[in-house]
């Protein structure tokens, strides 16, 4: 179905963002992911997904840059990179702030805004930004990411207006709790921040959300992603599509 498309995923080196490495893959797509991680498994990566890699900083505008000139013209863009931290507004560190929005924001900004003259040239395109539940909804704790994927969505609606004409697709995909080192990560802030053990962060914070009591899983964004960027999916543009349990619609 993608075969002669070129995909970068940004954040790709694991959990969602891998998903939806793996299921472009499949689909024929040409992938390039970026992340962290150990080279030696990144380079595992690469060789199983036929794909190649950029270790691009995305808190370094000039490094967001020079990806996009090195790695080129584009069909595909899932902005995917992301982080977070849990603490009261009063004690929330003033650089942590700074890097959630620069990361899970202003990256976004700065990939698509170099994708997109390569895509209006060709006539198509999708831009994929993975948001959250926290892009409709909030949570205590989370001023920065909440606020973050916020703006993720509104930036979505209003490029998809700009790229209406031209034969391009922006669209977010709001997962809830999907179980990766993202969530796992947070768990023990969570439990500072709230004086709870890690048992009842599961059960009580995480899962309470979500009134299925599952995670959401990695494959089940990336199903999403591969059909967003199908040709069943060319009319759906500005879209936030909720995968999270029933989460949004209490």
């Amino acid at each position: 179905m993608l075969k002669n498309r070129r995909a970068l995923i940004t954040g790709s080196t694991s959990g969602i963002g891998l998903a939806i490495a793996r299921a472009l893959a499949a689909e024929g797509a040409e992938v390039i992911i970026n992340g962290l991680g150990d080279q030696g498994q990144i380079a595992t990566l690469c060789e199983e997904l036929g794909a190649t890699y950029n270790g691009a900083n995305l808190l370094d505008t000039g490094a967001i840059a020079a990806m996009m000139d090195a790695v080129g013209p584009v069909d595909i863009l899932v902005n995917n990179a992301g982080m977070q931290h849990v603490a009261p507004v009063e004690e929330f560190p003033a650089e942590k702030w700074d890097a959630i929005l620069a990361l899970n924001l202003s990256a976004a900004f700065h990939t698509t805004r170099a994708a997109v003259p390569g895509m209006k040239a060709k006539g198509w395109g999708r831009i994929i930004n993975t948001a959250s539940a926290h892009s409709q909804v909030a949570s205590p704790f989370k001023s920065a990411y909440v606020a973050a994927k916020h703006g993720l969505a509104g930036f979505t609606k209003t490029i998809a207006l700009e790229l209406a004409t031209h034969g391009i697709t922006v669209n977010c995909i709001s997962p809830g709790y999907v179980w990766t080192p993202l969530v796992e990560n947070q768990i023990p802030d969570t439990m500072a921040a709230r004086g709870m053990t890690r048992e009842q962060v599961m059960n009580d914070i995480l899962l309470a959300k979500q009134p299925t009591k599952q995670f959401i899983t990695p494959e089940d964004v990336a199903a999403m992603a591969v059909f967003l960027c199908s040709d069943a999916a060319r009319g759906i543009t500005g879209a936030n599509y909720a995968i999270d349990g029933g989460w949004t619609a209490e």
